[in-house]
């Protein structure tokens, strides 16, 4: 089993064998070593090539958060087509984050293992399959289903991606630039996701992820000569065995918040509560014992890696899971067409991009812990000035929120990938972006599922949203908080 409390065995490791040399920046005490020694790395085809890398990925990356995104502008229109009542709309936007968290952390350690062009390749491909399977579905819970599945394919193509960055970027400096980009991207995806769905929504809903997933097969023809393959194996079998456990588990925990918005006493969210607790302990047994297993426990006891699952979590419950509503609300409430809230929506994930874009400057002033907190904080103040906008019936009310809201969030995309590679080995840069984003789409889920709850809850939709607002900023405070706290130790 891979251990992180034998410093010394890094320096042991030839660096051709890494596929990219351990980060300048990481603490010595987070190296990967394992009880068998593995098998070098075989050598690449040939030196990969930078740029394409990094325009692959991020155009890659760009797509699965359009597909991400596309149904929170359409939510009304698919909710009708679908015959999808009020409570069960949550699983319409949950299908992807699902399907994301629970394969994330598989897909991050198969990328290492087994080549990180290989899982990139296969996630786009499929990606683009499963896009079209959406728009051909004809209910709910087909429809959700091709979500999980468009999530699945969308964790392949996250987790891969840093790692195949981080062997195309060896240097510290190359690194904090195309870490930079691609969390742009991140943002960019986000931005461009309802734009378009907004756009051809007036034709046909079911279009929009027609031509997602035409693009997202463009780009594994693309990417079938551009790129170079590289991985880190490290012998031994596949860890089916947590890949199930923990798949599981968080299909357990996510059915339990989505249910619980009827009733949290019901015995079937404490059934489903109980089996996330009880899967979750099969989970870390099995992690323990296993020679290969797909995280690292040990990881958990040092403050960087704790501080990138933090950031990622509260990203998803504060941020993330609030924004994925909140169109669908405007148009509930405020009257707002699907074009007219993506280009709303524009301003806040637009000024996300840019920020996220120029955000290596701060590098060498301000610390990753700290561009967090500053993001958590922009976000927490933006959206307090939301409150008793939806009452007012007035949408400017809301730009000030979407400014602040925006620039905080393009911090958070910033800091979170590079924090996340620089956490663990460059050996395991995907396994380290599988565990970051799988925190962010658990807050994703929670998030979108606790939302929805409180938006519809008694009281009517306006007295909802200052509640969610309130609840959202106050996890945002806690976030900045809890990663000021986790400062590397001397």
């Amino acid at each position: 089993m891979t251990r992180l409390d034998r410093p010394d065995t890094i320096r042991t490791q030839p660096a051709h064998a890494t596929g990219a040399p351990l980060a300048a920046s990481a603490p010595p005490a987070t190296p990967a070593s394992s009880t068998t020694p593995a098998s070098p790395a075989p050598p690449a085809d040939s030196a990969p090539r930078a740029t394409s890398t990094l325009a692959l990925t991020s155009a890659a990356t760009a797509v699965a958060l359009m597909t991400y995104t596309a149904p929170m502008v359409t939510l009304p229109d698919t909710a009708a087509a679908l015959h999808t009542s009020v409570s069960a709309q949550a699983w319409l936007l949950n299908g992807t984050p699902l399907g994301l968290a629970a394969l994330l952390l598989v897909a991050g350690s198969l990328a290492d293992d087994y080549g990180r062009r290989r899982i990139f390749l296969a996630g786009t491909v499929a990606l683009g399959l499963t896009t079209a399977l959406g728009a051909l579905a004809s209910s709910t819970w087909l429809f959700t289903l091709a979500r999980i599945a468009q999530g699945a394919a969308s964790a392949a193509i996250l987790a891969s991606s840093l790692g195949l960055i981080v062997h195309a970027f060896p240097t510290p400096r190359g690194r904090l630039h195309a870490t930079g980009v691609w969390g742009a991207f991140v943002s960019g995806g986000i931005a461009a996701g309802p734009l378009l769905a907004g756009a051809i929504a007036g034709w046909d809903w079911r279009m929009a992820y027609a031509v997602l997933g035409t693009a997202a097969l463009v780009v594994a023809l693309l990417g079938t000569r551009a790129l170079t393959e590289s991985r880190a194996p490290r012998g031994g079998r596949p860890d089916l065995a947590g890949a199930l456990t923990f798949g599981l588990a968080l299909v357990s925990l996510v059915a339990a918040l989505t249910l619980g918005r009827d009733g949290w006493l019901r015995a079937p969210v404490g059934l489903l509560l109980a089996a996330f607790l009880v899967l979750m302990a099969v989970f870390v047994a099995v992690e323990r014992r296993s020679g290969t297993p797909m995280i690292d426990l040990g990881l958990l006891r040092h403050r960087r890696f704790l501080a990138s699952s933090a950031g990622g979590l509260f990203t998803g419950l504060a941020v993330i899971g609030l924004f994925s509503f909140l169109p669908a609300l405007l148009q509930r409430a405020l009257g707002m067409s699907a074009m007219d809230t993506a280009w709303l929506f524009l301003l806040w994930s637009g000024l996300a991009f840019t920020v996220a874009l120029q955000a290596r400057r701060l590098a060498g002033r301000v610390s990753h812990r700290h561009q967090l907190a500053l993001g958590f904080a922009l976000h927490a103040a933006g959206v307090l000035t939301m409150l008793g906008a939806i009452g007012s019936g007035s949408w400017v009310r809301l730009l000030p929120a979407f400014v602040l809201s925006g620039v905080g969030s393009g911090l958070l995309n910033a800091a979170l990938p590079l924090l996340a590679v620089e956490s663990v080995p460059a050996t395991r840069a995907a396994m380290g972006s599988g565990a970051q984003q799988t925190f962010r789409y658990i807050g994703s889920c929670a998030g979108v599922a606790l939302t929805i709850a409180l938006v519809t809850s008694s009281g009517g939709p306006a007295h909802g949203a200052n509640i969610a607002i309130v609840v959202s900023a106050a996890l945002a405070a806690v976030a900045a908080v809890s990663v000021l706290a986790l400062r590397d130790r001397a």
